[in-house]
């Protein structure tokens, strides 16, 4: 991807992710020398600052206990006993976050109207959460839903992965993208970003097409290569560890290392960042995940599309988002409590706090959601 535009703060592109079984770098990433390692970085923000905190809430609760919580055993998450269900329907119940599936008329009666705006999370909601991260592919099935929805409502898919791996994972050209925990949004061809006060770079996509980007972490980029390369050296001795690239941001991923070896996990991420103040650690699940402190989440980049697609602060709009991380509750806390009042729908199998509305049990219930949307739409016309 080339930069077309030249804007005095260009936004830098990159080759799409290379894969190993243990990394998932950019080439350019790995050609780090000890020297760089070392650098100090003096980088100024463009967007507000977060209270700088290099832990964040992981070392509030303690390293393991954090990576525990966030980490149920597949024991917990598949169980299928009269108890669990019975809790699940307490959950859905009593603690008032019903099924979006049988409370869908209620829904589309509140919709009933009013422009939609879809978002949706990836991992964990358009594909299973699985052992191999490379590997969490979406199926077919889910893409036509997907796309077909796309046919009728303007749709984000807001992930903590890179931009480029979710676009080559979900692969419908007609959607917008925010990758990096919202950091990295682009445009399909031919749709414009405009934002009163952000402003934003044209690229041009692969298949040689303008797009349009918004970056707001890119004065990180130098810092984070440094740290990439660090965290990839000093894990490569801990068995299942993977160090992921998601460009403005790292995942650490311990889903396949021994319970044994998680504090070593965490002391060997501690060491690394502890030196870097402008970074933050947070935690998802089995993940270990560093970030710029910015003033910038999932919720800030639905609020950011909202007011890029004119839909910001409308009585007839109803955003409705869908994920299933930590990260998610951004998103759904804008929904429920900002101006751009709409449904959190969180995907979990298990009874947790949320600032959802509404509820589903896993991906296949998304895409039964994403199908009821389109037959609800179709019957209007």
């Amino acid at each position: 991807m080339e930069i077309k535009s030249g804007h005095s703060s260009p936004v830098m592109t990159d080759t799409p992710p290379i894969s190993n079984s243990r990394l998932t770098i950019r080439q350019n990433r790995l050609l780090c020398s000890s020297a760089a390692l070392s650098q100090n970085n003096n980088l100024l923000l463009t967007v507000p600052r977060k209270k700088t905190g290099i832990l964040d809430d992981v070392k509030s609760c303690g390293w393991l206990d954090a990576m525990k919580s966030s980490s149920p055993p597949p024991a917990i998450l598949n169980k299928d006993s009269i108890s669990s269900d019975a809790s699940y329907r307490e959950w859905t119940v009593c603690l008032k976050y019903p099924s979006a599936l049988t409370s869908f008329e209620k829904i589309m009666s509140f919709a009933k109207g009013k422009r939609i705006a879809l978002f949706l999370d990836y991992d964990g909601t358009l594909s299973p959460i699985v052992e191999e991260p490379d590997c969490a592919y979406m199926s077919s099935a889910m893409r036509t839903a997907v796309q077909n929805v796309a046919k009728y409502f303007p749709i984000a898919i807001i992930s903590g992965r890179s931009r480029d791996k979710v676009c080559e994972f979900v692969g419908l050209s007609e959607l917008y993208y925010a990758g990096s925990h919202g950091m990295d949004i682009m445009s399909p061809a031919g749709e414009s970003l405009n934002h009163e006060h952000l402003s934003r770079t044209v690229s041009v996509n692969e298949q040689g097409k303008d797009v349009n980007l918004f970056q707001p972490a890119s004065e990180f980029l130098p810092m984070i290569d440094k740290v990439l390369c660090s965290l990839v050296e000093i894990t490569k001795d801990i068995k299942g560890v993977k160090v992921e690239d998601n460009k403005f941001c790292i995942s650490v991923h311990y889903r396949n290392v021994e319970e044994k070896n998680w504090t070593l996990v965490a002391q060997r991420v501690d060491y690394v960042i502890r030196t870097y103040p402008k970074l933050r650690l947070t935690h998802g699940r089995k993940v270990l995940e560093i970030r710029p402190v910015i003033d910038w989440d999932k919720g800030k980049a639905v609020t950011f599309l909202l007011e890029s697609l004119g839909l910001n602060n409308c009585d007839d709009v109803l955003p409705i988002y869908v994920g299933d991380d930590r990260t998610d509750e951004d998103a759904f806390k804008v929904l429920r409590d900002g101006p751009n009042h709409g449904y959190g729908i969180l995907v979990s199998a298990v009874p947790k706090d949320t600032n959802a509305f509404y509820s589903l049990r896993d991906p296949s219930e998304v895409m039964e959601f994403l199908k009821s949307l389109v037959t609800w739409k179709r019957s209007m016309v």
